[in-house]
């Protein structure tokens, strides 16, 4: 029997790392290019697979409640790496599933490299792959080399949209002053698990966050290269100086907001609360949940230590800021991520315009079950629109508006309604529950459909 040719995965983020696992995991060779170290980006500090290179956060692990959560559970189902390695590496935050980042990616990159069918190659992929790799999953991400970026540019005749993405400081935890901070989950939310007391808030009077407001909007920025002035900030990310532009309330309604927290002192809620997030699995770590920032290095260590609690604050990593790109995936990928002017590249990840670690990573999942099953001459259905990932795959792939298309999340806005039960529409609090367990349903239904046309 002839040996099956490679498919071929460039770029060892999240998207890339889980497309190559799950060709692998259906028989079918891979190599997966990764130019780090050997270049390294502005973004990533080492070499590892799957790195994260601004929260440490996978967000709401709520399946039933909370889209994201219902987009884990369904990684899971699907035999994710990438939640394997996040379930095996998670740091408290109440309802949400975070991780130490260091130890996460190492997981990942082990789990690659002991994988037989795996090849992993250090190397740079400049300009188009080779004409003779006939199936190429392209997850280079928000930080796609200028080269190839000119390749899928020429072949698509697309311009492609860009944005800057904000990476927010992490704190020492020992360099927090706690007797002006204190732990609590807003809402004391992980308590019913033990948990509730998963973040730092730092709070603020209205005297200290005005002069904070003041003080970031006054601090110098990074200034942008004439290349960069165009490029507009996807709102999901906004740094933090920014949202304090559009009006002083901004951030109080914002990452700053106060409710659902009560400080210990005074048993108040305070006027304005800075949330710090823990950032590692020996808890010596915190990040500054919704602080990205373009503020120069000098600027954040004078503004950021304004902040009660924060007024000796040591910084593991400060704040800084890359360019993102995606492409406009309405309009060139098919329903089944390949480029439509080159049936040979698939994209994944971040660069086909869906945001969020866990989205990336489930876009990944996908192109490699497609890939796989196209190498193996089967038929392969998409999820169907009613589960996390079929709902975020029909937006990229033709649900959005190709003229605005812009990055987007997983959300239940994405998927089709639900039918009213005995001619009654479901009631408002339970349509999220209701459609989750709908989703869960429909993709056991595709999995049992797509295991019997593998056999």
């Amino acid at each position: 029997m002839k040996a099956l040719e490679p498919v071929h995965v460039v770029g060892g983020g999240l998207a890339g790392s889980e497309a190559a696992w799950q060709v692998a995991r259906k028989g079918v060779p891979v190599v997966l290019h990764e130019m780090r170290p050997l270049r390294e980006t502005e973004a990533h500090v080492t070499g590892g697979l799957a790195e994260l290179v601004c929260s440490n956060s996978f967000r709401s692990d709520d399946w039933a409640n909370n889209a994201v959560g219902l987009l884990h559970e369904e990684m899971r189902r699907l035999g994710s790496l990438i939640m394997a390695a996040g379930d095996a590496h998670k740091v408290p935050a109440g309802g949400a599933l975070a991780v130490d980042r260091v130890g996460f990616s190492e997981a990942v990159t082990a789990r690659l490299e002991a994988e037989p069918l795996v090849e992993i190659r250090r190397e740079e992929i400049a300009g188009a792959p080779p004409e003779d790799w006939d199936s190429v999953i392209v997850a280079t991400g928000p930080l796609t080399s200028p080269a190839l970026s000119e390749t899928i540019a020429r072949l698509t005749g697309e311009a492609y949209l860009a944005f800057f993405d904000a990476i927010a400081p992490i704190v020492y935890k020992e360099s927090i002053d706690f007797t002006k901070a204190w732990f609590q989950s807003r809402y004391d939310k992980g308590a019913e698990d033990g948990g509730g007391a998963d973040y730092i808030n730092c709070p603020l009077d209205q005297g200290q966050y005005e002069a904070f407001i003041q003080a970031l909007i006054a601090g110098e920025k990074t200034e942008f290269k004439d290349w960069e002035t165009s490029t507009p900030y996807f709102e999901g990310c906004l740094p933090i100086e920014v949202m304090a532009e559009r009006g002083s309330d901004t951030l109080r309604f914002g990452p700053m907001k106060p409710v659902g927290l009560t400080d210990p002192r005074s048993e108040r809620r305070p006027y304005a609360v800075v949330q710090l997030r823990q950032d590692n699995a020996l808890g010596t770590l915190y990040n500054m949940v919704g602080f990205q920032t373009k503020l120069k290095y000098g600027e954040q260590s004078q503004v950021f230590r304004m902040i009660p609690g924060l007024e000796a604050a040591e910084f593991a990593r400060l704040g800084g800021l890359h360019r993102n790109t995606f492409m406009n995936s309405p309009r060139l990928l098919d329903a089944s991520l390949r480029l439509r002017a080159a049936t040979r590249l698939r994209f994944a990840g971040q660069i086909t315009g869906v945001e969020g670690y866990v989205e990336s990573a489930a876009i990944g999942l996908l192109a490699g079950h497609f890939a796989a099953a196209e190498r193996l001459g089967r038929e392969i259905a998409a999820p169907p629109p009613t589960t996390a990932h079929g709902a975020l795959l029909a937006h990229i792939t033709g649900g959005a508006e190709a003229s605005t298309f812009q990055p987007m999340n997983v959300n239940f806005g994405l998927f089709p309604p639900l039918e009213p039960v005995a001619g009654k529409k479901i009631k408002k609090k339970e349509r999220r529950p209701a459609m989750a367990a709908r989703a869960l349903a429909d993709l056991e239904s595709w999995l049992t459909i797509s295991r019997a046309a593998a056999e």
